[in-house]
């Protein structure tokens, strides 16, 4: 099978990298700048600055641009694309419709928001189909997905949450993280120690609550001795709004990922 992607940033690459490991896939790549060149070069892939060349040879092709770019980079390369070949989205804000009024009513498009931890093979992607698509041909979407993530099928109507609760959230754990750091400096901690004992902390949580059967509020509850350390935090935590102000920073996530699907508030 032949992937291309088109588009040669960050998510891009992570994807190039992780498929160059698990699968024996062809995999082409195209951008129009190409400071990416020896990157990609270094995993096996020759970019190319010519977008048709990449989609008339592509059976999958993962568009991996900016969201504003979607339009014409469709534009451009709608009379390239292979009649049976399948189209991945990764950006947000992009409905199925909107692809099918970019690239006509018959392309086969599968919608996915992917997020960064892709990088290190420990991704998580939502995905959604358009009709058109057969029972194979979303086995072969959801293989490449799962060669870097876990993969959730959902309802396009879920997309735009999706943001909140997996795109965008590495980015509240790495703020996490540079918290829990400076309050470690502060107290006298070497600032790469800190920094790999809190990476590490919020790592082994989050494997607890993968692997337990118990409510996260009760590992939370396991760690709190009666008028300890854990407790005095957890109630400073709370009385600065900490659990509200995630939910609240996720509602403004995915309020924008609806205003930019168009799809409102």
């Amino acid at each position: 099978m032949n992937i291309g992607f088109i588009g040669a940033g960050n998510m891009a690459f992570a994807i190039c990298s992780a498929l160059k490991k698990t699968t024996q896939h062809d995999i082409f790549a195209a951008d129009h700048n190409m400071r990416k060149r020896s990157e990609f070069k270094e995993i096996g892939i020759d970019l190319t600055d010519d977008n048709n060349e990449v989609a008339s040879k592509s059976d999958i092709l993962i568009l991996s641009v900016k969201p504003n770019m979607y339009d014409k980079v469709c534009s451009e390369i709608s009379g390239s694309l292979r009649e049976d070949s399948i189209i991945i989205t990764i950006a947000a804000g992009i409905s199925l419709k909107t692809m099918s009024s970019y690239l006509g009513s018959s392309v086969k498009i599968a919608r996915t928001m992917p997020n960064t931890p892709a990088t290190v093979g420990q991704g998580v992607t939502a995905v959604t189909f358009n009709e058109n698509l057969s029972d194979d041909d979303k086995q072969a979407v959801i293989s490449i997905l799962e060669s870097f993530s876990s993969v959730y099928k959902i309802d396009e109507k879920l997309m735009d949450a999706v943001p909140a609760i997996s795109g965008s959230s590495p980015a509240y754990a790495f703020m996490f993280i540079e918290a829990l750091a400076d309050g470690a400096v502060r107290d006298g901690f070497p600032r790469a120690m800190a920094y790999e004992m809190a990476a590490k902390s919020l790592l082994g949580a989050a494997q607890m609550v993968l692997e337990s059967s118990l409510h996260p509020a009760i590992l939370k509850d396991n760690v709190c001795s009666p008028g300890g350390t854990t407790i005095e935090a957890v109630a400073e935590l709370e009385k600065t709004g900490f659990r509200s102000s995630i939910i609240s920073a996720m509602k403004a996530c995915t309020d924008k990922s609806k205003e930019m699907s168009g799809s409102g508030s």
